[in-house]
């Protein structure tokens, strides 16, 4: 039997390392952006055209290659990093391996221009399926400027799996904000289809986070900093009132690294426990400074996951520093062994003998059961309405007992009718009469239903009724939540909005849909039918259009507590019944509550 094991040859060899190392165009963007980190750039200009599929272009002022590294970068496991094994746990820059420029030699096609201070000409090197097409000298700016195109070209199966461009682009945002992030000392940009996404100029590491993530940004943030024998701690955590459903902005940088670790998480969260609404996540921007000797970074062909030496000690440390932060900024709650600090806003500052008891005043010749009326000023000790639903239900009572029989049992009810007078219990409940008993509807729930329905028969028309805005909005989102939006465009207008872009990262608002509830901010809207948007996209898989349609009937709705005139309870009851499911909230739970009079006469044993 003749053999049957054969080397693999190189071109094939990188092609499988490549389905490591790139697995879509951001990939890509995160190996080139940290090579120029690695050259010692300060300046770095990202340019991506096709959501990265037809080029990704990375520009540098770093040290730049000479003719031999030019040549050799492209070759597996060639690193200027490694010399030793022993190397691996004293990393401290960003790529190390080899793999990502020969990976993605083998995939596309490939041009690096780039010259070293020093030199006088640059060299150009160009590669297809990693064979080298040329290699000549060439008049250069110092630095280097890689561009990568078509992706994928000669692995039609790997890129029929890309997604759309604006899906893609959403990848690349998140890879191009997580560097810029952990070096808010480098100026990056990014551009993408001619139009500039990001400018960000070297800055602080709270102005970078505002530039990223938008203005609205400053309001929220709160520091971190803390200095131990095991790990030193800094950066941002978010105010709990702007936690959000997803997990959006959470970043940890080990090293500058950024790193995904559930357990890191978990403490942050814990440090959170008591203040933070359900199912909500917090953002935070946090560092953490390691000895590298302590950790390894080579368990994950994207570096992403870290083993480290002691991570228990790591938790403590981290749920300790979150929770003093909090604390501090007077995010929670804090005790004074001396003065409870809510107690110096209610003690005045007056002289003891200025101090005066509160007075009572009652009327004692007052009776409750009495025909008269309470003295001027004072409330009744009755509910004010409870007069007229007593006479209202004495009325009635003579034409419904006999109307009830045993026939009636089980009998669909119809719908409440509009001339037997709603009531609504404590603002959250609509109380209506009929034929056999009454029928208690959740307000909320029914609007949503409502909602809902209505929302979705204008998607299918493409046509939303909107009231126009008196003074447009301008919205501005993050870069990631911009290319979104833009995906979802048409989908959002055909709810009704009247939204267009407006420069970077920035839409106009010039009309909500005609049902929105009055005086909802245009922004606050936006941001949660995104955050919903997200969330349900994860949670749910529901088809896009539902989604935004469930979100936007939830923020729309009226809410618990919010008082109706007789006329909008009934025209609600008219519209609930007229939807096509009436019974059924959003959530799968039920809308209306019916009660029997042959119940309520069991209940009082008659």
């Amino acid at each position: 039997m003749s053999d049957i094991i054969q080397l693999l040859p190189d071109a094939v060899a990188n092609q499988i390392a490549a389905g490591e190392v790139v697995q879509r165009p951001a990939s890509a963007v995160k190996e080139l952006i940290e090579n120029a980190i690695d050259a010692g750039a300060d300046r770095i200009k990202l340019i991506v055209r096709d959501g990265g599929k037809t080029l990704i272009q990375l520009v540098d002022n770093g040290c730049g290659m000479s003719v031999t590294d030019a040549r050799l970068c492209f070759e597996r496991h060639a690193t200027s990093k490694i010399r030793k094994a022993e190397d691996l746990f004293a990393i401290r820059t960003m790529g190390f391996r080899g793999e990502a420029l020969a990976s993605i030699a083998a995939i596309a096609h490939v041009e690096l221009r780039t010259r070293r201070v020093e030199d006088e000409l640059g060299t150009l090197v160009e590669i297809a399926g990693s064979d080298v097409v040329r290699q000549e000298p060439e008049a250069l700016p110092a630095g280097t400027s890689i561009r990568i195109k078509n992706l994928f070209y000669n692995i039609p199966a790997r890129r029929n799996f890309l997604k759309s461009n604006a899906v893609e682009m959403r990848h690349i945002i998140e890879e191009f904000q997580r560097v810029a992030l952990a070096y808010p000392q480098i100026f990056f940009t990014l551009h993408s289809d001619g139009q500039e996404l990001f400018q960000l100029p070297a800055e602080s590491l709270k102005q970078r986070i505002v530039h990223v993530f938008g203005s609205s940004y400053n309001q929220r943030l709160v520091p971190v900093e803390e200095e131990t024998t095991i790990i030193n701690l800094k950066g941002f955590i978010g105010k709990p009132e702007y936690a959000k459903k997803t997990r959006g902005e959470q970043y940890f940088f080990v090293n500058n690294r950024f790193v995904k670790d559930p357990y890191l998480n978990h403490a942050v969260v814990k440090a959170y426990e008591g203040i933070l609404p359900a199912d909500s996540y917090p953002l935070y921007v946090l560092f953490i400074e390691i000895d590298p000797a302590k950790i390894d970074i080579n368990v994950h062909p994207t570096k992403t996951e870290i083993k480290y030496e002691d991570e228990r000690a790591i938790y403590a440390i981290l749920q300790s520093a979150v929770k003093r932060s909090l604390g501090r900024y007077n995010i929670t709650p804090t005790l004074d062994f001396n003065q409870e600090t809510g107690f110096s806003q209610m003690i005045s500052h007056k002289p003891l003998e200025e101090i005066t008891p509160p007075s009572i005043t009652f009327n004692p010749d007052y009776n409750p059961f009495e025909g008269s009326k309470p003295s001027e000023g004072r409330r009744p000790a009755v509910p004010a309405q409870w007069d007229t639903l007593y006479r209202i239900t004495k009325k009635e009572e003579s034409s419904q007992l006999p109307l009830h029989s045993e026939e009636d049992d089980g009998a669909t009810e119809p719908a409440p009718s509009p001339r037997k007078q709603p009531f609504q219990l404590h603002n959250r409940y609509i109380m209506s009469q009929i034929h056999s008993g009454f029928v208690l509807i959740d307000q909320q729930a029914a609007h949503e239903r409502i909602l809902f329905e209505q929302f979705r028969q204008q998607q299918g028309n493409w046509q939303g009724a909107s009231q126009q805005s008196l003074f447009p909005q301008t919205v501005t989102f993050t870069g990631s939540d911009f290319q979104l939006i833009t995906d979802l465009l048409p989908d959002i207008r055909a709810l009704g909005f009247q939204i267009r872009e407006f420069g970077k990262n920035t839409f106009v608002v010039e009309g909500i849909p005609a049902d929105l509830t009055t005086g909802l901010d245009e922004r606050e809207v936006l941001e949660r039918l995104l955050e919903d948007y997200k969330h349900n996209q994860i949670q749910l898989k529901l088809p896009k259009r539902e989604q935004l349609a469930k979100s936007l009937a939830r923020h729309a709705a009226i809410k618990p507590g919010m008082e109706l005139a007789t006329e909008d309870m009934a025209d609600l009851i008219d519209r609930l019944f007229a939807c096509e499911m009436p019974n059924m909230s959003l959530n799968g739970k039920p809308i209306i509550l019916t009660f029997t009079l042959q119940e309520l006469m069991e209940r009082f044993e008659r």
